[in-house]
């Protein structure tokens, strides 16, 4: 990991981290621009990220991609309706010399994907809260930290909902972002299939490492944020409550539940990686508005005035700006 004299010259080499790592990924995945952006921020923000989509956008290639490019260690876990929370942490057996040891499970990796995690039931989901929120998981008494950094993006299909389990509020307020994903663009679909019907197989070299990650994700913290731009996200999320004093006329027509102070968190983090990214040293408005739909589609709730009218959740969003 180099030594950076200043923070201007470590958010410099984020941003052309940032830049290299897009350009390898998008070595193997064609388009999905917003959809890599948002991952990619959510990994400096020190976040996790929830990727919903219908089968066969390649989302799993996604993340595979990324955890080549990052350099990290990285493990699959396919949810289905039997898998059990030791399959997921791990659990206590009987060792050869007569005692107790714990084998460590899936979760212990760098990123952690969790494909369709809503194939599983509750009791399962659950295995994942203590991990994403502490960044430990407890067995038989025993707390174990996960190694840094970790990540948990997980994989949900929207279509096809008979026989899953809705994630519970509490979880899904816990994922830094909520990111869908549309279909590709008829040219970015014929890249696709020319790259994949072939023998050449793209491979995207490493870019960064766990130590560099772990200090552009301090980095982030340490970027400076006028109180104007504090404000302006905090009063965002405080519109999102019909209940609150800040609400419009609009929001308490179209929502039933608005978004915790955990929402507001997490638009400044975003907002701050996002304009270093973008080349600036410090976010405006424009940074939070640009982060604003990922990180409040999954904690609004919509009223049935909302869904007669046909209103999605990312317009009424947009009335909050």
């Amino acid at each position: 990991m180099p030594a950076y004299r200043s923070d201007v010259e470590a958010a410099d080499a984020l941003k052309q981290a940032y830049h290299d790592i897009k350009a390898e990924i998008g070595k193997v995945i064609i388009g999905q621009d917003e959809v890599i952006r948002s991952v990619l921020i959510s990994v400096f923000s020190n976040g996790h990220c929830l990727l919903v989509g219908v089968p066969g956008l390649a989302k799993t290639l996604l993340v595979q991609t990324i955890s080549q490019v990052l350099d990290l260690d990285f493990n699959r876990i396919q949810f289905t309706p039997d898998l059990m929370p030791s399959d997921i942490i791990g659990a206590e057996i009987l060792g050869e010399d007569r005692h107790f040891k714990f084998v460590k499970g899936p979760i212990f990796s760098n990123i952690v994907l969790a494909d369709e995690i809503n194939r599983t039931p509750p009791k399962t989901q659950a295995a994942l809260l203590e991990a994403m929120q502490e960044k430990a998981v407890t067995a038989a008494g025993v707390t174990h930290k996960l190694q840094q950094p970790f990540f948990v993006l997980a994989t949900q299909n929207p279509i096809e909902q008979e026989g899953t389990y809705p994630l519970p509020e509490a979880q899904l307020d816990r994922f830094m972002f909520n990111v869908t994903l549309g279909y590709p663009t008829f040219a970015e679909e014929l890249q696709v299939v020319k790259n994949t019907t072939g023998t050449n197989k793209a491979q995207p070299n490493k870019v960064i490492g766990a130590a560099e990650i772990v200090a552009f994700q301090q980095l982030v913290r340490n970027i400076p944020v006028s109180d104007n731009v504090l404000e302006y996200a905090v009063r965002m999320v405080s519109r999102t409550r019909p209940q609150g004093e800040l609400a419009t006329a609009d929001i308490k027509r179209y929502l039933n539940w608005g978004a915790g102070p955990r929402a507001s968190q997490f638009l400044v983090l975003g907002a701050k990686c996002h304009a270093v990214i973008s080349g600036k040293y410090s976010p405006d408005i424009e940074d939070v508005q640009a982060v604003a739909k990922p990180i409040l589609r999954h904690r609004i709730v919509r009223s049935y005035h909302a869904e007669a009218e046909g209103l999605s959740t990312d317009q009424i969003i947009e009335k909050l700006f």
